[in-house]
């Protein structure tokens, strides 16, 4: 039986990481301008700021120049989708994200529809998800377009196999299952989603030859869902209680990591699998937006 093989989105998205920064400078030497990513951040919430900064981070390893805007919670809806309309108009931004969650006075769909969709890096208007959907250049939500480079940069076969996606969202699970069902590589998948209403999970997982765990709940994956050889992407990340730690808590996949592994062929740990893959992913489309290559 095959080893089972860790898949190391830490290192992977290092090496995406000076790929961009390679290119980057390339574009700075020909007289050309440095990408420029703008973040909206409402309010002080502990999980947004540090993706925020992690983001910001990001930027400077690429060679990109970054743009925080921090509002307080209070702000109106009136006043962001303002704001939302100037990074628009601002030539000197290729693209931009406003952080979610936002609070529940505003209207989420509403300033993700507001955002130029030619600018929208995070790959959430309506028009990207519609274009990836059929095949179009477009700003790929960028977990899913994690996912994708993953599989593609350990090789991994997909051509005829059987997909399940574990999650049906509109950020991961479901156009991670219109990616892995496109006539591209990877991809060439046939592809079933499962979700809370469905009734034989298990039944479904222990026949897949790759499975997407998106779905939120921490070690739900089992080994008994799991066949030989399997290869898992967990995209879970829940923090979940654990008074061994300083802080008092861990992060969580979706898959019962040492339950599951010793069956695998290949595997995401978590942390340090999709997890660093996701912001990476933000980089790339920042690139793709400085070249006006989605229009």
């Amino acid at each position: 039986m095959k080893i089972m093989q860790l898949i190391d989105g830490k290192k992977t998205s290092a090496d995406i990481k000076a790929e961009i920064a390679a290119e980057v400078a390339e574009m700075v030497a020909a007289g050309k301008r440095r990408p420029h990513l703008a973040a909206i951040l409402v309010g002080h919430d502990g999980g947004s700021e540090t993706y925020v900064a992690n983001k910001v981070k990001s930027c400077a390893e690429c060679g990109f120049e970054s743009s925080l805007i921090r509002f307080e919670d209070d702000i109106t809806e009136a006043e962001l989708l303002d704001k939302v309309r100037e990074l628009n108009e601002d030539d000197s931004v290729d693209g931009f994200i406003v952080q979610l969650p936002l609070p529940k006075h505003i209207s989420e769909q509403k300033v993700i529809e507001a955002i130029d969709y030619r600018k929208d890096v995070d790959g959430f208007h309506p028009i990207n998800a519609g274009r990836m959907a059929i095949g179009l250049p477009c700003f790929v939500s960028a977990t899913p377009a994690g996912i994708l480079e993953l599989l593609a940069r350990y090789g991994i076969d997909t051509k005829g196999k059987h997909c399940v996606v574990l999650g049906r969202s509109n950020i991961v699970g479901r156009p991670v299952a219109e990616l892995m069902m496109q006539k591209r590589t990877p991809g060439n998948c046939t592809v079933t989603i499962v979700h809370s209403a469905t009734p034989n999970i298990a039944e479904i997982t222990r026949n897949a030859d790759i499975i997407i765990a998106a779905i939120g709940k921490p070690a739900f994956l089992k080994a008994d869902m799991v066949k030989e050889g399997a290869v898992v992407i967990d995209v879970g990340t829940t923090r979940v209680p654990d008074a061994s730690r300083k802080s008092g808590f861990r992060l969580s996949g979706d898959v019962d990591f040492n339950e599951v592994a010793p069956k695998c062929s290949f595997i995401t740990p978590v942390p340090g699998g999709v997890g660093p893959m996701t912001i990476c992913s933000l980089m790339k489309n920042t690139l793709i937006a400085a070249k006006h290559t989605v229009y």
